[in-house]
């Protein structure tokens, strides 16, 4: 396995190509936690589906300082993780563009997931620092 390294000019490009990445949020003590997650980008910004009472969501509202790192579904690292700031989406146009843009990258199989009921989802938006 050939391990990435992080493009200076666009550190987002690690996750160029990958399904999964893995979602670190920090508890009120510092300790890490990461979370395998789908994504999609959109330019410069990242874009995550979540429940709004999950974990990360309420580690987000405390701290915005995320990393992020390209993974497999079970949460394997496939590369090194890059500093990035965090937050909950709400304004339609965002919240739109982010749906948009999942929905646009995993297909069927989110419709899939969007038939088991959106009630509680949220959309969390990513940017490197």
């Amino acid at each position: 396995m050939t391990l990435m390294t992080p493009d200076t000019t666009d550190p987002l490009a690690l996750l160029n190509d990958h399904l999964y990445m893995s979602l670190t949020t920090f508890r009120k003590n510092g300790d890490p936690v990461p979370t395998p997650v789908w994504f999609a980008r959109v330019g410069e910004r990242l874009f995550v589906m979540t429940q709004g009472r999950s974990g990360k969501v309420k580690r987000l509202a405390q701290n915005s300082r995320v990393k992020v790192a390209p993974c497999t579904v079970n949460g394997a690292l496939l590369g090194p993780a890059i500093e990035a700031s965090g937050e909950v989406i709400s304004q339609p146009d965002r919240i739109a563009l982010a749906d948009g843009a999942l929905s646009a990258k995993y297909g069927a199989e989110k419709a899939r997931f969007d038939a088991m009921g959106t009630t509680g989802r949220v959309f969390i938006e990513i940017r490197a620092v």
